[in-house]
């Protein structure tokens, strides 16, 4: 890189080598992450064909928890290529990264289904899942180290938000392919087949990605230890074996990353999930609402990132984490309202209740489809479950046979191990049926009654939070870390808490509102961590924005 040296010609080489970085940087770690998010964005379709066998609402769940997988292992990426990172340097470690997610997402695109290799198609699946995470562990701590090592002083929140953009564009990338695809053809069509496609193109965008990461130059303060014999020789000590960086990692895991990660998976991909799971909107309609609003999202990425050099990192994480925490309830039911108008009226006018005895109740959690729900109370919540019904709960003494109250209406449950259990059960699902069309609850949402306007909002106003939390997030892990074990003391806790704290939340979620009937419940889990991040950023966390990153 040429360096400024005086004159205004130079000057300008250097402004058109930081933007080569910016651009490059940022493109790949597009593709990458369009890679990566393809699954979360085809969970419902992948579902079917990965893990059928199982009721709907195991099979998707269990489709989570593939997805989960991935982010499960982000952690182990961070330490082995974050490691390399330190030791061989930065842009050659996220060519491997990349080379590695490219593959895997491909192999998805041709894997064949459960229908015709049985178990081994989940199992490889899952393993695919895990070399991707391993992939997107290394990949995304790099890219926000190498801009961040190019940037200006004042302008190093500005320049990483541009990597801060691309999580969102290659969500949203994933999202309009996929519409594309679904629209070219029939339903039936792209359920069988047509959704390999996605994956099957970024055998196209793995090639552009790898040609674009050849043109760059390495960090030129990598360049500086490595030509000064400066470099860390054990990376991994130096970050977690010493007191005084470990401690900076565990601030930086829990009073920043982890409340980000809640809020960022919250506004998109549980978003997107309660679309289309709980409130039965369509999926097409669904991504085109998810997408309109990161498209209009996604250009606070950049404006907080600018306004962090201004302001601080501190107050804009923080900042977006309290918001979020008070305002999840009412932004979720306002999309009930909108999306699912007649949901909330029969919620309202004859909501369902399950009366039973608490000890018959069991976890409605099964994802191996081994589990059989017997007891009456099991039974009952079942069948609410399957029709995606919100209900609560209400105890019911000992030995007492489960009851679904739909308003007014009682309908009797039955003992799934009685002698004539296959009668009642015929009985019981018709009675259970009229009762929930006579309330009027819907199967799925009336595409008539759909707010577009208004979910486009609420969806925005989640976008917004997500934005503020993650736009300063990368110049301010950076900042916190010093160059010889930068890369790897800013992605492990970045990915502990993207990779746990958030890739666990669909999963987590659901299986909340599957227990408890309450189609809002699921909305704790990120409103307890984004609320933990926010007392503990406000006690502990140092603003960073004024931080050398020169050692």
């Amino acid at each position: 890189m040429v360096s400024v040296t005086g004159g205004g010609a130079s000057a300008r080489v250097e402004g058109a080598e930081r933007r080569k970085v910016v651009f490059a940087s940022s493109l790949g770690t597009v593709f990458e992450w369009y890679d990566f998010y393809l699954y979360g964005s085809l969970a419902a379709v992948i579902s079917k064909q990965f893990f059928s066998g199982v009721n709907p609402t195991a099979a998707f769940i269990f489709a989570l928890m593939a997805f989960a997988a991935g982010f499960a292992v982000r952690p182990f990426g961070a330490l082995v290529f974050g490691r390399l990172g330190d030791l061989v340097g930065r842009k050659y470690t996220f060519l491997i990264t990349i080379l590695m997610m490219g593959a895997s997402t491909f192999i998805v695109g041709i894997l064949p289904s459960y229908a015709s290799i049985g178990i081994a198609a989940p199992i490889i699946l899952i393993v695919l899942r895990l070399l991707q995470g391993l992939a997107l562990g290394g990949e995304y701590g790099g890219a926000a180290t190498y801009v961040a090592e190019h940037a200006p002083n004042d302008k190093r929140g500005l320049y990483t938000s541009w990597i801060q953009t691309t999580a969102t564009i290659g969500l949203f990338l994933s999202l309009l392919i996929i519409l594309g695809v679904r629209l070219s053809m029939s339903v039936e069509d792209f359920e069988s087949w047509g959704w390999r496609i996605p994956f099957l193109v970024s055998i196209i965008l793995l090639g552009i990605s790898v040609w674009i990461r050849m043109q760059l130059n390495e960090s030129p303060l990598f360049q500086k230890m490595k030509e000064e014999g400066t470099r860390s020789k054990a990376p991994l000590t130096e970050s977690f074996g010493q007191w005084k960086n470990l401690k900076i990692v565990l601030i930086a895991l829990f009073g920043l990353t982890a409340g980000q990660a809640v809020v960022w998976y919250t506004g998109q991909f549980y978003a997107l999930f309660f679309l289309t799971q709980t409130l039965k909107v369509d999926a097409q309609t669904a991504n085109l609402l998810i997408a309109g609003s990161l498209l209009i999202g996604t250009p606070f990425f950049v404006f907080f990132g600018w306004l962090s050099d201004k302001i601080g990192r501190k107050p804009i994480i923080l900042a977006g984490c309290l918001i979020a925490a008070v305002t999840y309830f009412p932004i979720f039911k306002a999309i009930t309202h909108y999306a699912n108008p007649a949901l909330e009226s029969a919620v309202a006018t004859a909501p369902v209740v399950v009366v039973a005895d608490p000890t018959q109740c069991t976890f409605q959690f099964n994802p191996v489809g081994t589990s059989k729900f017997t007891s009456s109370c099991d039974v009952a919540k079942t069948a609410l479950v399957k029709r995606g019904t919100p209900y609560s709960n209400e105890a019911a003494p000992a030995g007492t046979i489960a009851q679904i109250k739909v308003g007014e209406v009682v309908i009797a449950s039955y003992d799934g191990l009685a002698a004539d259990a296959k009668e009642q059960g015929v009985a019981f699902d018709a009675a259970l049926t009229k009762a929930l069309n006579d309330a009027a609850y819907p199967a799925k949402a009336d595409p008539a009654r759909i707010n577009h306007v208004m979910v486009l909002v609420m969806l925005f106003v989640l976008v917004i939070f997500v934005t503020m939390v993650y736009g300063p997030i990368a110049a301010m892990l950076v900042e916190l870390f010093p160059t010889r074990i930068r890369y790897t003391s800013m992605s492990l806790p970045y990915h502990i808490g993207n990779g746990w704290f958030g890739g666990f939340l669909p999963t987590t979620a659901f299986a909340i509102v599957a227990a408890t009937g309450n189609i809002y419940d699921g909305l704790w889990y990120p409103i307890i961590i984004a609320t933990g991040t926010f007392v503990i950023g406000l006690l502990f966390v140092r603003e960073t924005k004024n931080n050398s990153i020169i050692d």
